[in-house]
This record gives C-alpha cells, sequence and structure tokens, in this order.
C-alpha cells in the first residue's frame, strides 16, 4: 500500500521528558498548529522519551478530537534502550518476530491508534533474521495494524537483503547541507531505483550544532542567500534538501509555534542551480570534483 506523507514531517523526539517535556495541552496545541500547515506526518519511536513520547503524544491526540484519517503515523521499533521502564543491561537491538510485533502493538496501544501509516525497523542489527522480519511484516499487515514498512539507517546491502522477503518502502536516514553522503555513496541512488522513500532525520545537520570550519563557511554563505530569497538560513536549508531529485522527506524537530507557519517555504522556494551548488561547494571546502 503506498502511503503519502506531508512533504515535511514533525519530528517529535523532543516533545517529552528527553527536551521540551510538553504537557498534554501543549502537544495538542503543536499538532493542531503542524496540521493547519498541512503537515501532517508525525515520526516517531518507541524509544523517544525513554519510552514514555509515544503515550504523551496518543493522550495529546485524543484530547485533539482530531481524526484519525487526518495524519499519518510513523514509528521505529527494534532497539532496547536502558531506561526506568526497561530493565536492559545495555543498549541492544532485537529483531525476533516476536518482539518486532510486541513493539508495534505496544506503540498503537501508546499511540492510541489502530494502525500506523508507516513502521521502521530503527537501526541494523548484525543478527537480523530476514525470515523472521518478513514473518512479522507480513502478520502486521494482515491484520492492518502497519499500513507500510520501511528501515532507518539501513545501508544499501542491507535494504537489499530485506527487499528478497519484504517490500521496503522507506529508509530514514541522516542527511543534511553538513551530512550529503548519502548523495555520494550510491544510498539516495538506490533509493530512487528501487522506489524507496528517503526520510532525513537532523535535516539541518550541524549547522545550529556546532561552530566549525565549515559551518562557518556555510554562515557566510546563507548571509547573502538569506538576503537573496528573503527567508531563513533553516528553510533555504530545508529548501536544498527537498530539491533532490530523490523526493527526501526531512523530520523537522522544531516545537516552535511561530516558526512552524514558515516551514512551507522550504517545499516552495526553489534555488538557483549554482547555489544549490554553492551550499554544496562551501560544505566540503572545495570545489566540486
Amino acid at each position: 500500500m503506498s502511503i503519502k506523507l506531508s512533504s515535511i514531517v514533525a519530528g517529535v523526539m523532543n516533545w517529552g521528558v528527553w527536551d521540551k517535556n510538553l504537557n498534554t495541552q501543549e502537544m495538542t496545541t503543536l499538532i493542531h498548529t503542524f496540521l493547519a500547515q498541512n503537515i501532517t506526518s508525525f515520526d516517531h519511536a518507541d524509544i523517544y522519551g525513554g519510552y514514555t513520547t509515544e503515550a504523551s503524544f496518543g493522550k495529546a491526540f485524543s484530547q485533539s478530537k482530531i481524526d484519525r484519517k487526518s495524519i499519518q503515523l510513523i514509528s521505529k521499533c527494534g532497539i532496547k534502550y536502558p531506561s526506568e521502564s526497561r530493565a536492559y543491561g545495555i543498549k541492544h537491538y532485537d529483531y525476533s518476530a516476536e518482539y518486532i510485533i510486541w513493539s508495534a502493538e505496544n506503540s498503537l496501544k501508546n499511540l492510541q491508534s489502530d494502525y500506523l501509516d508507516v513502521f521502521l525497523l530503527h537501526r541494523p542489527s548484525p543478527l537480523m533474521r530476514v525470515d523472521e522480519v518478513a514473518k512479522a511484516v507480513e502478520q502486521l499487515k494482515s491484520q492492518g495494524k502497519i499500513l507500510s514498512f520501511g528501515v532507518s539507517n539501513f545501508t544499501n546491502s542491507q535494504t537489499e537483503l530485506l527487499q528478497k522477503s519484504v517490500n521496503v518502502e522507506f529508509n530514514q536516514i541522516q542527511f543534511s547541507a553538513t551530512h550529503f553522503e548519502a548523495m555520494l555513496d550510491g544510498s539516495l541512488d538506490y533509493m530512487q531505483s528501487n522506489n524507496i522513500t528517503p526520510l532525513a532525520w537532523n535535516p539541518l545537520g550541524s549547522m545550529f550544532k556546532e561552530d566549525t570550519e565549515q559551518t562557518r563557511r556555510l554562515k557566510k554563505l546563507l548571509t547573502t542567500l538569506v538576503s537573496k530569497y528573503e527567508v531563513s538560513s533553516d528553510l533555504i536549508l530545508l529548501a536544498w534538501i527537498l530539491q533532490h531529485p530523490s523526493n527526501i522527506i526531512p523530520a523537522v524537530g522544531t516545537t516552535n509555534l511561530t516558526r512552524i507557519p514558515q516551514l512551507n517555504k522550504a517545499s516552495s522556494l526553489k534555488l538557483d542551480l549554482e547555489d544549490w551548488f554553492a551550499i554544496w561547494t562551501e560544505s566540503m571546502g572545495n570545489r566540486v570534483p
């Protein structure tokens, strides 16, 4: 089943106790704010907030009275992360059919939903058995609990291995102007060739987190581009991603109610060809090959 996500996805990782610690009403307001801008897809993972954020979101969504069909829910499974609610000895991965099915059903309970639009394996495991994954996905799909399946942070060969037994429709990867390796190592080419939709986490990269030679070069260029395009630098960086022909969908983690209405400007912004290459050039620190 082909799932249509919004061109920009709302990343929910920081909504809970890991960062903003929003209460139910604040989350409800945030959901409504995103929907008002036609940003209808919400990116979760079971581990966010130490396994608490999905339930917080589910309570807020239930309170919002929004029609479930008006949004798309993405979640991820497979990481066993030591937390107050999970007494694991170390962080590790579990892709047994039993655990995948349990994780999906637990996410549904927490999100107060009957189905997930997109269900992803969060990180590749060297012990992953393709037949176990396929068994779980087939059961979850046949029961209508997930509508589509994908992966996150998987290489081409790891995805290819899965593709032999189960249809992979999404791969969420790190991609930004400061982390652009996926467009050089064949990852985005592979996804285009195999009808896999790329989702991008951390789409602003290290631009506003680190002070390095790379970010200083980019910020200098962005000062000029902000003046030229009359939008903020973060929107230019999102537009740079959206302009790639593989149709990358960035997951944006903002909870700023005044910033959200600006996000769609990135979808409509078309960078001049030389400006697109200028961003890549400054990120690399040298001319294109």
